[in-house]
């Protein structure tokens, strides 16, 4: 296995242990744009208060969210990774854009 494939596969291995639905199919590139995304959100989560704790997902479930803006947008059946990736930066966003109104 090469190193960019290695790199990949703990990418994909990070994602998944967030929650996050992956077909295989995404490029490494994708995946370390998706893990930015989804790092700036947990950023975003916690410096609004939230605990990722409980906020995260177990077995793919969150339980009792501080907040529903808390948790980590679902990637849909057949999105794209890169739409998902936006939606993500949108959700972080919309943390911040909340808290401050």
């Amino acid at each position: 296995m090469s190193e960019q494939s290695d790199v990949s596969v703990e990418l994909a291995r990070r994602l998944r242990r967030l929650g996050v639905a992956l077909d295989g199919r995404e490029s490494g590139e994708e995946l370390v744009n998706l893990l930015d995304a989804v790092e700036a959100f947990e950023q975003s989560v916690e410096r609004h208060g939230g605990d990722l704790m409980v906020d995260e997902p177990v077995n793919n479930q969150v339980s009792e969210p501080d907040d529903r803006r808390f948790v980590l947008p679902k990637r849909e059946g057949r999105e794209a990774i890169t739409a998902f990736t936006i939606r993500v930066r949108e959700a972080t966003a919309a943390i911040a854009r909340h808290r401050k109104g």
